[in-house]
């Protein structure tokens, strides 16, 4: 699917203060479905640290099994079909007509995730918290243990609300627009690969690696910033522009980043995973 052009100039409220859903939580109506989508691509989910302490009224999402189809030939997190994801949303909680906060430890990266496929499946109102749990602490607020008791809501998605990119469509980008890798500067160069069988990029993609994006304590940066570090790697008004990582979850960071620099871009979900399942696609090493 060629879904390239932009659907329209993206929302930069996506970003919320651990202080702001804090004072939410307060309100009689339009509190918010919380999500923690805690996990690490080593440990995998985190729902040992969501059950000793999680921000009050979260669910636990399981970013491998609820928010990923079982690996396969579509890479190692593939695109969950409506059925899957619809379940497991209104398992959560979810609502078409609520809004919904979701994030991690602190840098996002697992977060953007949720973020990316609820905008992708239709939902209108998506909020990440800023530097995770990590803010959430350090601002003072109260944690829970155990599990938070869930009322099983009414989110039917409705998929194509972002763009995304199959194989052939970032092959083209990469050509005649701007392709952003977001893996590490090493696996990008091909110098490693600790993950997938192949070492290398997309040809003609350019390196920008999502931990690029955030400062030291996991919140993003400026939106002066961020702009600036994308336009220097060719992004500006009119040239399309995706992103891609090794399996579609920090390139949804990518495109959260690009977001909130002002730019909409097409998310590679199977990213390079799928990429190398194919023996017949071409893989480029070395800097761009």
């Amino acid at each position: 699917m060629d879904a390239i052009a932009s659907i329209g100039r993206p929302s930069v409220s996506a970003l919320l203060t651990a202080d702001e859903l804090f004072d939410a939580l307060d309100r009689d109506s339009g509190r918010p479905t919380i999500l923690d989508v805690r996990w690490d691509v080593i440990a995998g989910p985190g729902r040992a640290d969501y059950a000793a302490g999680h921000i009050p009224g979260a669910a636990f999402v399981d970013l491998a099994t609820d928010l990923s189809a079982p690996p396969g030939a579509g890479g190692r997190h593939p695109l969950p079909d409506i059925e899957r994801f619809g379940a497991a949303m209104r398992a959560a909680g979810v609502s078409g007509s609520s809004p919904v906060v979701v994030y991690d430890a602190a840098t996002s990266m697992a977060a953007a995730r949720a973020w990316w496929l609820l905008r992708f499946y239709g939902h209108a109102d998506v909020g990440v918290i800023d530097g995770g749990l990590a803010a959430w602490t350090r601002a003072g607020h109260p944690l829970e243990s155990g599990t938070a008791p869930v009322s099983p809501a009414d989110f039917l998605p409705r998929p194509g609300a972002m763009p995304m990119l199959d194989a052939g469509a970032a092959a083209a980008l990469a050509a005649r627009g701007v392709l952003l890798d977001a893996r590490s500067p090493e696996r990008f160069r091909g110098e490693i690969e600790p993950l997938d069988p192949v070492a290398g990029h997309i040809p003609g993609a350019r390196n920008r690696p999502t931990t690029d994006n955030v400062d030291p304590t996991g919140r993003f940066r400026s939106a002066d910033e961020l702009r600036a570090a994308f336009e220097a790697l060719g992004v500006g008004a009119g040239v399309p522009v995706g992103a891609y990582c090794g399996s579609g979850v920090t390139a949804a960071h990518e495109v959260l980043a690009l977001a909130l620099a002002g730019y909409s871009a097409g998310l590679y979900v199977g990213s390079w995973s799928e990429w190398v399942t194919d023996g017949d696609r071409p893989v480029a090493t070395g800097p761009a």
